[in-house]
C-alpha cells in the first residue's frame, strides 16, 4: 500500500471503500512490517503528550524562557469570566487557546509533538481535542483522525515542505491547518473528497505567509499563527462539510506552495533577517534578548 498524492488516496479510498486512517494504517504495517495495535498504541502516547501539554498551558503559569510569550492561553481560556463571554463561541474559543498553549509549552522547553513541525504544534492538538470535549468524541476517534492528518502531512513532505526554512510559514502553519481540517471532515461524517477540499482550502487560505521569527524564536509571531491555522482549520472543514470545494485540487494546491515558498527571498524564511523581525521593535527585542 502506497500512494504519492492526494488524488491516489482518494481513489484507493473509494476503490476499497475505506478510509482515509484505514489507508495510511495499511501503509505503515507493510512499511514497518509492525501492527495496527502497536501503531494505535504509539499514535495514544503522541495524543496523551498532546493532552498534557494543553492542560499545562490552561492550569500552570507557563513563561518562555525569553519571556515573549506565556499565559495567554489561560487568558483565552477563561475568557467567559469576563462580562459578554467569547465572541466565537465555544469550539473556537478552545481551540485558539489550545492551538497558542502548545506553542507556551513548548517555548518553556516542555515537552511537545512536533506535528509536523514544533513551530505549528498547536494547531492539530488544538483543534481536534477542541471538538472531542464539544462532541464527547472517543480518544479512538481522536486517533483516527491523528492518523489520517498524518496521511495529508505525508504528500506535502514528498511533494512539497514543512520546513518554514525552505517554504515560510505557510509550509508550517499552513500543512498543520491542512492536516487538521482533513481529519476534522472525516471524523466528522465527511468524505474522502470533502476531507481533501478542507485541506486544500486551509492551505489556499494563506498560500504567501512568510516565517519571520523575532529574534530567532519560535515564540512570536508563532503562538499567534498558532491560532489562525487552528480556525483556518475549522473554517476550511465547516466549509467542506456543507460541500463547499476548493476550486484547484489539493495537489496543485501543494505544488503552487511549494513554487511560492522557492519564490520567497531568503530574509522571509526563518532567518530572522526580514518580516517582523526586522522591524525597529524586532530588531530591539532581538538586542534585548542577545544581550542578556
Amino acid at each position: 500500500m502506497n500512494f504519492n498524492s492526494g488524488k491516489e488516496i482518494i481513489d484507493l479510498c473509494k476503490i476499497e471503500d475505506k478510509k482515509i486512517y484505514e489507508l495510511m494504517i495499511e501503509r505503515e504495517i507493510e512499511l514497518k512490517d509492525t501492527t495496527e495495535a502497536k501503531i494505535r498504541e504509539d499514535m495514544g502516547i503522541s495524543l496523551q503528550i498532546m493532552k498534557k501539554a494543553i492542560e499545562d498551558s490552561i492550569t500552570k503559569d507557563i513563561k518562555s524562557i525569553s519571556g515573549l510569550i506565556g499565559g495567554d492561553a489561560k487568558k483565552i481560556y477563561h475568557r467567559e469570566s469576563i462580562k459578554g463571554g467569547s465572541i466565537c463561541g465555544s469550539i473556537m474559543k478552545r481551540a485558539i487557546a489550545y492551538s497558542m498553549g502548545v506553542l507556551e509549552v513548548n517555548a518553556s522547553m516542555g515537552k511537545i509533538v512536533a506535528a509536523p513541525t514544533a513551530g505549528s504544534s498547536g494547531i492539530i492538538p488544538g483543534t481536534l481535542i477542541a471538538l472531542q470535549e464539544e462532541h464527547d468524541l472517543s480518544d479512538t476517534d481522536i486517533i483516527n483522525a491523528l492518523i489520517t492528518s498524518s496521511a495529508i502531512g505525508l504528500i506535502v513532505s514528498k511533494n512539497a515542505t514543512v520546513a518554514g526554512a525552505e517554504g515560510g510559514c505557510q509550509a508550517e502553519t499552513g500543512t498543520a491547518a491542512a492536516m487538521a481540517a482533513g481529519a476534522i471532515v472525516e471524523m466528522m461524517g465527511g468524505s474522502v473528497e470533502q476531507s481533501f477540499h478542507a485541506a486544500a482550502t486551509s492551505l489556499k487560505n494563506i498560500l504567501g505567509l512568510v516565517c519571520d521569527p523575532i529574534a530567532g524564536l519560535v515564540e512570536a509571531p508563532c503562538e499567534k499563527r498558532n491560532a489562525i491555522g487552528a480556525s483556518n482549520a475549522l473554517i476550511s472543514a465547516e466549509m467542506s462539510l456543507c460541500s463547499v470545494e476548493s476550486l484547484i485540487p489539493f495537489d496543485e494546491v501543494v505544488e503552487a506552495m511549494y513554487k511560492i515558498g522557492r519564490a520567497l527571498p531568503f530574509e522571509l524564511k526563518e532567518t530572522a533577517l526580514g518580516g517582523l523581525a526586522d522591524t525597529e521593535t524586532g530588531r530591539r527585542i532581538k538586542e534585548e534578548i542577545h544581550d542578556n
